[in-house]
């Protein structure tokens, strides 16, 4: 098991690293989070799971499946997130205090633990933040490694400082079952001499009985992260300019990896980073009503409209094409009614139940503006509350509208097809995930303790 002595400390890179590390060394292995919290899913197998469990799926080279992150957090506001329960909305438990909903998730969880563990040979465990939280009753880190009989390794970022208090801190405020099982540290996105370290990494040992697994360094990689809003390539010389416009409940924006290395991306939080861009883009909302809101409070309705009449195109991905259109109505309160900002022919109307699939889009009819975009076939997924009817515009896919310059669509994944980019913004990039999980697990054989990683699952 991987846990962390804080969030983001580097749990879930570890994790995708050792998924293929152990997948190249002839294991069948799987990766497993009891619980996870983001905007960012995929659709797999049975509903929709965190993109962590979906990348670190990919890296094993598994089809990703709900098992392997049973209970889904979505915010939805600073207090309140939609329950998803092995890929699927449960809205009695989005309704429950959030100290009542343990008991009704923790079954479920050890359920689909169990599962794999039956089907696999080794379950990669990712904790969720820190399992020394302890005005939490945490069944997603302790109860789970209990439950797992699991050896773990603890892992902190040095780069912000206070490595070695958090180690120990943790390790000092976890359960006794905790950590009579934590096995051994990793010290997480160093920058410089290693050799530098010592004795500190002896004198925890001294201090913990925890073995120094190693030390990992910056990696330079292209993984999104986990809430996705990351820029990690350089685009060609001379290539466009994109801005996708960073919401509050933005969603699904890890799809945005590999349009980097085609064009100038960045997300913006200021109308006024729209100037000079080519392509604008609204991506995916957890709540359409609430972003709405923010975009007309911080005067985005004005600066699109500006951007278009400059010359520049105007995209909407799933929620974002909603807002686009004329009007959201939500007669049964799913996420609250708006006016859109009008600039489509489109009408939503929310339904309580969500649509979770993945599909296909075939291009077609499409104005000039995004013609070269015509006779080509792209896989996605769909993660959407909202119906869309069109009215007058162009279309030969239901799920696909366009007027003049301006396209909307309610499928995501289709900016991760290299084909669809090159139609897009003019280049077409290499996929580069599989790379990237190689190179991770290049990095475990450089950097960890390998001999120390087969005894603690051999134990």
């Amino acid at each position: 098991m991987v846990l962390g002595c804080t969030s983001s400390a580097g749990k879930s890179l570890l994790v995708t690293a050792l998924a293929r590390w152990f997948h190249r060394e002839g294991v069948d292995v799987v990766p497993f989070k009891a619980q996870n919290m983001s905007n960012n899913a995929r659709v797999v197998d049975g509903g929709e799971i965190g993109v962590a469990q979906w990348l670190q799926a990919s890296a094993a080279r598994l089809e990703p499946h709900v098992a392997m992150n049973p209970v889904l957090l979505k915010p939805e506001a600073d207090t309140r997130s939609q329950v998803i329960v092995r890929g699927k909305v449960r809205h009695d438990l989005s309704a429950l205090p959030w100290r009542e909903r343990g008991q009704h998730l923790w079954p479920v969880a050890a359920q689909s633990f169990d599962e794999l563990r039956a089907s696999h040979e080794l379950v990669l465990i990712e904790g969720a933040g820190s399992p020394a939280e302890i005005n939490l009753d945490d069944f997603v880190n302790n109860r789970v490694i209990v439950h797992a009989d699991a050896a773990a390794l603890l892992v902190a970022d040095i780069d912000r400082g206070g490595a070695f208090a958090h180690l120990f801190g943790t390790w000092s405020l976890v359960p006794d079952p905790t950590r009579d099982r934590l096995r051994a540290f990793v010290l997480n996105k160093f920058r410089g001499d290693a050799a530098l370290l010592e004795p500190g990494p002896t004198k925890l040992t001294d201090l913990t009985g925890m073995a120094a697994l190693g030390v990992v360094p910056m990696l330079a990689h292209e993984l999104p992260d986990e809430e996705g809003a990351t820029v990690r390539a350089l685009a060609p010389e001379g290539a466009q300019h994109v801005a996708v416009v960073r919401m509050p409940f933005g969603s699904n924006l890890d799809e945005f990896h590999l349009f980097a290395h085609a064009a100038h991306v960045r997300f913006v939080t200021r109308p006024a980073d729209l100037d000079g861009v080519d392509l604008v883009v609204l991506p995916g909302s957890k709540h359409v009503a609430a972003d709405l809101a923010w975009l007309r409070r911080e005067g985005f309705d004005r600066a699109i409209r500006d951007a278009r009449l400059r010359g520049a195109r105007v995209m909407g991905i799933c929620g974002g094409a909603m807002m686009l259109g004329a009007r959201i109505h939500d007669p049964l309160i799913v996420e609250g009614a708006a006016d859109g900002l009008d600039i489509l022919r489109l009408e939503t109307t929310m339904d309580p139940k969500k649509i979770t699939r993945r599909t296909t889009v075939e291009f077609g009819n499409l104005p000039d503006e995004w013609r070269l975009l015509e006779g080509r076939t792209a896989v996605g997924y769909e993660i959407r509350n909202g119906r869309v009817i069109a009215h007058g515009c162009a279309t030969s896919d239901t799920r696909v509208w366009a007027d003049g310059g301006v396209l909307a669509t309610t499928v995501h994944g289709l900016l991760e097809d290299p084909e669809v980019l090159d139609a897009l913004v003019g280049v077409r990039p290499p996929p580069v995930l599989d790379a990237t999980f190689d190179a991770l697990a290049d990095a475990v054989d450089e950097h960890l303790d390998t001999d120390r990683l087969w005894a603690m699952v051999r134990r």
